[in-house]
Order: C-alpha cells, then sequence, then structure tokens
C-alpha cells in the first residue's frame, strides 16, 4: 500500500510539474501573409493567341542574395502579374514576357556605437531589391512587332531589435510595393508602345 501511495505522488507529482511548463512554453508566433495577386487591377487583351512567360534571371543562392528564401520572391510575383494582367485575345502570334532580374540582397550595415545612440533602435539590415522584366509581341512568323520594358529598384532597412516575424513582414512589404510600381511602370509603357496591339 505504501508502495502504491509513493508511486501514485510522484505521478501526480510530474503531472503538474508538466502542467506548468506546458503552461510557461511561449508559443511561436505565426506569420500569415497574404499571396500577392493582381487581377484586381485589370487585364490587358493583347492581339496575340499565346502568352510566353521566360526568365534570364539565375538566383545565386547564396549571400548576399537571399530571394530564393522569400515565399513571395519578386520572380513569383512578376508570374503571377503576367498570369493576372496578361491575356491572349488574338487569333495569331506571341506575347513573351521575360524576367531579367528578380533580385533581393541583405546588407548588414555599420553600427554607431555612439552615447547618444544608446538607445535608438539602430537600423542594422538593408534590403536592396530590384526587378526588370521585357514584354515583346511577336507576329506568326516569328519577327517582333513591338516591345515595353520596366526595371524598378527599391531598398528598406529594419533595426537591431526586429524580430524573425517583423523581418519576414519587411521583405514581404517590400516586394509588395516593388510590384505595385512595377505594375504602375509597365502599365504606361504597354499602352504607349504597344497601344496597337490592345484590344
Amino acid at each position: 500500500m505504501e508502495l502504491f501511495v509513493t508511486r501514485m505522488f510522484f505521478l501526480v507529482f510530474f503531472m503538474a510539474a508538466a502542467g506548468v511548463l506546458t503552461g510557461c512554453a511561449t508559443p511561436v508566433e505565426q506569420q500569415r501573409l497574404p499571396n500577392l495577386s493582381y487581377g484586381h487591377l485589370g487585364v490587358f487583351n493583347l492581339d496575340t493567341a499565346r502568352i510566353d512567360v521566360a526568365s534570364e534571371f539565375l538566383a545565386p543562392l547564396m549571400a548576399p542574395h537571399i530571394e530564393h528564401q522569400l515565399r513571395e520572391a519578386p520572380e513569383k510575383a512578376i508570374r503571377q502579374w503576367a498570369a493576372d494582367r496578361l491575356r491572349a485575345a488574338g487569333k495569331s502570334g506571341t506575347a513573351r514576357l521575360t524576367i531579367l532580374d528578380a533580385s533581393v540582397t541583405e546588407t548588414r550595415l555599420p553600427i554607431d556605437k555612439g552615447i547618444s545612440d544608446a538607445f535608438k533602435n539602430k537600423q542594422v539590415t538593408r534590403f536592396n531589391s530590384a526587378v526588370e522584366a521585357r514584354l515583346e509581341i511577336f507576329d506568326s512568323r516569328g519577327f517582333r512587332r513591338g516591345i515595353a520594358t520596366a526595371r524598378v529598384t527599391l531598398s528598406r532597412t529594419i533595426g537591431e531589435e526586429a524580430t524573425l516575424s517583423e523581418r519576414d513582414k519587411a521583405l514581404f512589404v517590400l516586394v509588395e510595393d516593388l510590384m505595385k510600381i512595377f505594375d504602375s511602370q509597365m502599365k504606361a509603357n504597354i499602352r504607349e508602345y504597344l497601344g496597337g496591339f490592345l484590344f
């Protein structure tokens, strides 16, 4: 009987300890970011029978490049932009969007350790991003009939106290803002240089 009581005591003790540890555990912060999409901006109906998307950008997959680490990387965003914004509405010919740049790099900034900056959340990391793409129209014989391009660069910095979640959010917003400018540039250039191929 005494052995049984001793075992029950230890069982209750370990269960209580496990409960305390579980209660003290800090939940992992979940970052819920939307997928970038551009269908709400409208469609360019092109006088071609097909839309091709190609890429000449090769991610180095090494520092300082980090685009391959992003869930919403610039190349993915450009491909989504093409899927949402370009539509083949003609009977012949091809529209080809070629991705020339879709990079994001991370640079550590020098830290000023002066007394006046002791209580500031100093900016310690800069993200540089760039997108560039070329939209060409080819007729049924493969001759290029028109071209429109857009190139955008953008940078952001984050402070030394930024969490991993805040870093991810900053990178998401960077790509989001980058693509807003890209869309604005490409829209203007399509209308100016490819207006004759729009329905």
